[in-house]
């Protein structure tokens, strides 16, 4: 039995993701290796500032490698949309009830969510009331700040 938790991406999230690897595997690691050559190069490691930031930067890098494979492993491509309903990869247009104001929202797994950019997590309070609805349904939202009504208006893929 595995315990694989799955992320959900869009294609574009996955191919950032290879990049940032491919980046830091092949420019930011060596890059490191060498500022720690220098480093030793200095002499006494005990009291080499350089030393220690180059470190702190290789544990960094590293951890951020093992973070990415990690997730392109888990990575489960959202392709197909289905624009029926609410679902990861769709952008969907709600109405707030309370005031008329209408929002366009992008569902995307959580590694790719950037609400400045409406790009919200299929793990928010929003999403999960959204996701399975279709066009016309109103929902009522559960959120750290109380509960309020949205009308679903648009679904796109």
């Amino acid at each position: 039995m595995s315990n694989k938790k799955e992320i959900y991406v869009t294609v574009d999230g996955l191919n950032k993701m290879k990049q940032e690897l491919e980046e830091l595997i092949q420019v930011k690691r060596p890059e490191v290796i060498k500022a720690l050559k220098e480093a030793r190069a200095l002499g006494d490691l005990s009291e080499n500032a350089e030393y220690d930031a180059a470190r702190q930067e290789q544990a960094q890098v590293e951890a951020r490698i093992k973070e990415l494979e990690t997730m392109i492993e888990k990575a489960v491509v959202i392709e197909n949309v289905n624009t029926e309903v609410v679902s990861i990869g769709t952008t969907v247009t709600i109405e707030y009830i309370d005031d008329d104001e209408k929002e366009d929202y992008s569902i995307v797994g959580v590694k790719e969510a950037d609400p400045f950019n409406n790009k919200i997590s299929n793990e928010s309070p929003i999403a999960r009331a959204i996701l399975g609805k279709k066009i016309g349904d109103t929902v009522s939202v559960e959120s750290p700040n109380g509960t309020y009504d949205v009308k679903i208006v648009a679904i796109n893929a």
